[in-house]
This record gives structure tokens, sequence and C-alpha cells, in this order.
């Protein structure tokens, strides 16, 4: 793996030196998922494996190279390498009903191919199976291990509650690795992280319009990887390759996709390995995803010179933490400020909030006229992944929602 995010590092970096840092949104993308991964397995700097609810900025400021597990799940399945970790993991035991992304780091894990952490950092939400990972993560090397419980609601004393813990956060990274938080260094880094913010702002709003300028593979995992690089510059620097590439698409009258038809929205995960699902989806029903429910901004600026709280308020405003009857309030608020004509859940095997809440979040939806396609898929392992199936369904969906505009236009 360390090989791999080097060979990458260092072939990107060499083209956005001869384009003198010129480089298209998703290079500039790929370029970011390989220097946290080659920081995560070179020695540089102290590396913590965390929850997905952990507030990055925090660690970014002290130093230390922190990151999900799903992280590395996603890499290997977008590389073609989970096959052999999954196994590994099977053969250890760990059932298949279990989320092939925490399945799979188990594997990598269990062969020695999972950087050690000098501490580790468990969220109690939103996933069950990722705070179980971090745990058997933190057995499994012998670190120590520092829980965040994280309410389900953002009232004045769960967000109280939510900064008291990050604050206790940063003493245990302190006395792991004798990195004490500076508060200069912080303050610049909620800066940077309210620019980039700022900036995505813009990106979403030119997202929404008719036609868009954006194509259904420009903003796969978008959200992920910004949330681990939020306050560093190179977040800054991403926001803005994707906000230049589509301020020149709407100035030179360029759409995403040329004679855009249908309007979709993504829930939570997308594929990660190789498949034709959106090329069909465009070249076939001229249909493009103009926005996952997680790429989306739902936090106010954060106060540089008291962050904890705008940091709590931030994590309990992610649609992945909120009740589920929240969550399908946003889905329905994007739904509407994005014009989509259907959604897109693909069920993720073993996944709570993905085919748990598949019957619950489709008849919210419904409810306000949005039509939703539970497409059964996992998202990672593609042993489990019925191309033919796949395709039928979404075809009788996007002809559904042709159908249904034809019938409502005037």
């Amino acid at each position: 793996m360390q090989h791999y995010f080097k060979n990458v590092l260092n072939t990107l970096s060499a083209v956005s030196s001869r384009h003198k840092g010129m480089m298209s949104p998703q290079k500039k993308f790929a370029l970011e998922v390989a220097r946290l991964g080659y920081l995560l397995y070179s020695t540089e700097k102290p590396v913590a494996w965390c929850g997905v609810a952990t507030p990055f900025e925090l660690l970014h400021a002290m130093g230390v190279t922190s990151c999900f597990v799903e992280y590395i799940g996603a890499v290997l399945s977008a590389v073609g390498d989970i096959d052999s970790m999954l196994e590994t993991a099977e053969r250890h035991g760990y059932s298949t009903d279990i989320c092939s992304y925490h399945r799979s780091v188990h594997g990598a894990a269990l062969r020695s191919m999972m950087p050690t952490p000098d501490f580790l950092i468990a969220t109690t939400s939103p996933c069950s199976s990722g705070f179980a990972t971090i745990e058997q993560f933190a057995e499994y090397y012998s670190k120590d291990l520092f829980a965040i419980h994280v309410p389900q609601n953002s009232d004045p004393e769960s967000v109280s509650y939510l900064a008291a813990q990050f604050k206790d956060m940063t003493a245990f990274a302190a006395k792991h690795t004798g990195r004490s938080i500076d508060s200069n260094n912080l303050r610049n880094v909620i800066k940077q992280s309210n620019k980039a913010r700022s900036v995505m702002l813009d990106v979403y709003e030119m997202a929404k319009a008719i036609p868009t300028p954006v194509r259904s593979k420009d903003m796969i995992n978008l959200y992920y990887l910004m949330s681990l690089i939020m306050g560093s510059e190179y977040a800054v620097e991403m926001a803005e390759a994707y906000r230049d590439d589509f301020m020149n698409k709407m100035k030179n009258k360029k759409q995403g996709l040329a004679g855009e038809q249908i309007r979709l929205m993504w829930y939570q995960n997308r594929i990660q390995f190789k498949n034709p699902l959106e090329r069909m989806l465009e070249n076939e029903f001229k249909a493009v995803v103009v926005v996952d429910e997680l790429n989306d901004i739902t936090w106010d600026p954060i106060d540089p010179d008291d962050p904890y709280e705008g940091l709590a308020k931030r994590i309990l405003n992610n649609p992945l933490v909120e009740s589920l009857d929240k969550r399908i309030e946003h889905l329905i608020k994007l739904a509407q400020t994005y014009h989509v004509d259907g959604m897109i859940n693909p069920c993720h095997w073993g996944c709570l909030q993905g085919t748990g809440a598949r019957g619950l979040v489709e008849a919210g939806l419904k409810k306000a006229g949005i039509p939703v396609l539970n497409l059964e898929v996992d998202c990672v392992d593609a042993k489990n992944f019925s191309e033919g199936q796949a395709r039928t369904r979404l075809q009788a969906f996007i002809e559904m929602l042709l159908e249904r505009k034809a019938t409502a236009d005037p």
C-alpha cells in the first residue's frame, strides 16, 4: 500500500508541476487521496485511526496524521486489491454479514498491511461496526483508545457535552505524542477550514444549476476526503479546483452532461470498485448524479478563537449523526434545491444507515414526491455485484422517471 500511494503521489505531483499547479478537480482529488495515504504509511508524523465523527482539524493542528479506517477499505476496493483482505478476515472468523469496509481493514491488519497507530479514537456514531473495529484495532496493536460519545441531538447541553470531550481528546493525543496543541496553529487551521467551507458553498450552489456543470463522477467521495483534510491548505486548493472548473463551464455555457434529462441524488455511499452504472446512466439515459447526500455544508463558520463548540455543532448537524427523521428532512431539502427527479440508495450490505433504514427513507421521500430506487449492492465487494440485475433495475427506474416527467410537463 505504501508503494502504491508513493507512486501515485509522485506521478500526480509531476503532472501538477508540469502544469504549474493547474489540475482538473478529479486529478487534484486523486493527488490528495495519495498524499493522505502516503502520510499514513510513512513515519513522518504520529498516526491515529479514528471514527468518522472525529474532529480531524484538532489532530491536524497537533501534527497528527489521522484517518477513519473506512478510507483504506475504499482504496482497496478502488484499486482491486480487496478480495484477499476479505478472505483473510473471513478465515479468521469475521462474518460476511459484517460491513465489507470494516471486514477488509480487519483482513489488512491481519496481513500487516495497516499502519500501526500511535493511538486510536472511536466515536459511537454514526456506525457501531466502525466503533467495534476501532476497539479491536486498539487490542490488536496494544494501543490506547479514546472513546467519544456522540449525542443524537444538537441542543445546547449536547453541544457542551461533546465540546468537552473534544478538549479531553486533545489532552489524550498530547499525552501520546508529546505534542500539545498550539493556540496560534489551531486558530490558523480553523481559518483554513472556514475558507474551504466558504469555497465549497460556491461549488454546491453552482451544482444546483439547470443544466448542471456536474458529471456523475465529479464529486464521488468528495465529502469523505474533505472531512479528513479540512484545516489544511490542500482542502482549500481542492475546493478551489472544483469551483474554478464549474465557473469556467458555466461561463462558457458548457453542461456537465450534454442533453441532461434526468437529475439524480445518491444516498450515502458510492460504489467504490470499477463499474459501468454511472457511465450507462449518462450515455444511455442522459441521467446525471447532481448531488450526494453527504456533499453538503450543514454547519456555520467555526470561531477560530474558541473552536470546540463550533466543531461539536458541526458533528451534531452531520446527517449521518442526526436522527433518521432529521436525515430524511435533509434528503428532501437536497432533492428540492437540486431539482432531482429521484434518488438511488445502493443499500450497502451490512450497513444500518443504508440497508437498515431503506424502508423508512423510501417512505419518507415518497411522501414528498421523490421516487427512490433501492439498489442491492455491496459498495466495496465486487463479488456481490450483479451488473445485469443492476442495469435492469436502473433502466426500469429511469424509464419510470422519464414517463413521470413527461406526464407532469404541461
